[in-house]
C-alpha cells in the first residue's frame, strides 16, 4: 500500500461526502480538496483498544460500515 504524504494545505477546504445524521456532529466523511485522500469522522479507538499496533501520529477511528459505504457511493 501506499503511504499519502498529507499536509495542511491537502486537507483543505473539507467537504461532507456522507453521514448518517440529518444534523449535528456525527461520523462523517469528507472530501480533502486531493482526490487521493479522504478525512474521517468518528470514534477513536488506541491501538491497545484494537489490539494492534498503531504508529505515532495515526490514530483508528471507527465508524458505521453503511456511512463506508455510502462514501464510496458518492465518491464513485
Amino acid at each position: 500500500m501506499n503511504k499519502v504524504q498529507l499536509n495542511a494545505a491537502s486537507l483543505t477546504p473539507l467537504q461532507p461526502v456522507a453521514n448518517l445524521c440529518a444534523s449535528g456532529s456525527c461520523p462523517t466523511v469528507y472530501s480533502t480538496g486531493d482526490p487521493a485522500t479522504v478525512v474521517v469522522q468518528g470514534f477513536a479507538m488506541t491501538g491497545d483498544q484494537a489490539g494492534i499496533d498503531v504508529p505515532e501520529g495515526e490514530v483508528l477511528i471507527r465508524i458505521p460500515r453503511d456511512l463506508l459505504a455510502e462514501a464510496v457511493r458518492n465518491l464513485s
